[in-house]
């Protein structure tokens, strides 16, 4: 165990009152003023509890995502540009979506199943955006990802504009252009996902939770801004269209963290600790007792606070589910049930995720299908505001 160790508690609150200074160059994100509890005690440590403060979503920018994809039409094209709509063929189009569709059902069983349900139209377009977002990731973790540079993620960028300017460069970008045709999708969801990759080659600690929650709304918090266009909001729903997108938002932020916690012990191998370095510290932790790979009372204690975290943000996600188009709930929710299982399994390894990786079993996934289906049908309270 680390010698270095801080007994400061932070109350663990709803309350979002820190904030974050964005330059045009650099992130800074000073400590907020917190309310201090009255820290656990546990075999003669004192453990505090964590804040679940992140970034507001004003800094974000999400307002104005929220806006410009509320929009009736299309944002790839006005009506004075309507010329330049890209024409594929037919079967062109078909095979590139196929293409999608074997892809999301190789590498995403459960959440590919849960998009049965949805229109052809809808579903087509969730299928292209999952691969869109899977080959931006393994630009940073997939087989080639040795050969990464500033100047890939550049070019990838550049694919992207030509993407939404209606020329894509293979059939798998094809079946993104035509899904921004036919939603209105806007751009900065997926720049700020390449962003994230930005974030992952550059770094490899995270000084705070409010770093930690910006690269997760990066690599994931942004698939929701994404997804919402194609999923569609309910018409009884009386919800507004920004607590909708926040929920999306929040079940990315879930996701990621949820996905952090199971790595724990792979990512460590790689030399990466994706874990606010001041939290470690508040336990009495440090990378060292990450690369030992040994589980201690103080891990259990921090895993504890890390996992409530999370299952946090699923709680904010789950009202924002029930507010989507009926037709589209059931993926959803299939995610929401599958990761709170992946929450359950890091427990029922009594917090070790150094050696172990939380598995949730196809018995479990297949389970969850009919309490999702029945969690799809519910109607949309009037909770969400």
């Amino acid at each position: 165990m680390c010698s270095t160790y801080s007994a400061a508690a932070k109350h663990f609150t709803a309350a979002s009152n820190g904030r974050s200074m964005f330059g045009t160059s650099k992130i800074r994100t000073p400590r907020a003023e917190v309310t201090v509890a009255a820290p656990k005690r546990t075999k003669g440590f004192i453990f505090p509890e964590l804040s679940i403060q992140g970034i507001p979503h004003t800094y974000l920018h999400v307002s104005e995502i929220v806006q410009r994809q509320s929009q009736a039409k299309n944002l790839a094209m006005d009506d004075d540009d309507a010329c330049r709509k890209p024409e594929f063929h037919p079967s062109f189009l078909e095979e590139a979506y196929e293409q999608c569709r074997n892809i999301c059902s190789e590498y995403a069983k459960t959440f590919y199943l849960g998009t049965l349900l949805m229109t052809e139209e809808r579903q087509k377009a969730i299928w292209a955006i999952y691969v869109w977002c899977r080959r931006t990731d393994e630009l940073v973790d997939g087989p080639n990802a040795v050969y990464m540079s500033t100047a890939v993620l550049d070019r990838w960028e550049e694919r992207l504009e030509d993407i939404f300017n209606g020329r894509p460069y293979d059939m798998l970008d094809a079946a993104l252009t035509d899904t921004i045709y036919k939603f209105p999708i806007d751009i900065k969801p997926f720049r700020d996902m390449i962003d994230g990759m930005r974030m992952d080659t550059r770094k490899s600690r995270y000084e705070s939770f409010e770093e930690l929650y910006l690269y997760c709304y990066y690599v994931a918090g942004t698939v929701g801004l994404m997804s919402v266009p194609v999923m569609g909001i309910a018409p009884e729903s009386s919800a507004s269209a920004q607590s909708i997108y926040n929920a999306a938002l929040n079940l990315g932020i879930g996701n990621q963290l949820t996905n952090i916690l199971r790595d724990v012990g792979e990512d460590a191998l790689r030399g990466r600790v994706y874990l606010p370095q001041d939290e470690l510290a508040q336990f009495g932790l440090c990378d060292e007792d990450v690369f030992s790979r040994k589980v201690t009372d103080e891990w259990r204690e921090f895993m504890k606070e890390q996992i409530t975290r999370a299952r946090f943000y699923f709680n904010q996600a789950e009202e924002g589910a029930s507010q989507l188009d009926k037709a589209s709930r059931w993926p959803v929710w299939s995610s929401l049930l599958l990761y709170r299982q992946i929450l359950n399994a890091i427990e029922d390894n009594d917090y070790d995720n150094m050696t172990k990786r939380a598995y949730v079993g196809k018995a479990k996934k297949l389970l969850m299908l009919p309490l999702a289906y029945a969690r799809a049908l519910s109607m949309p309270s009037l909770v969400l505001q």
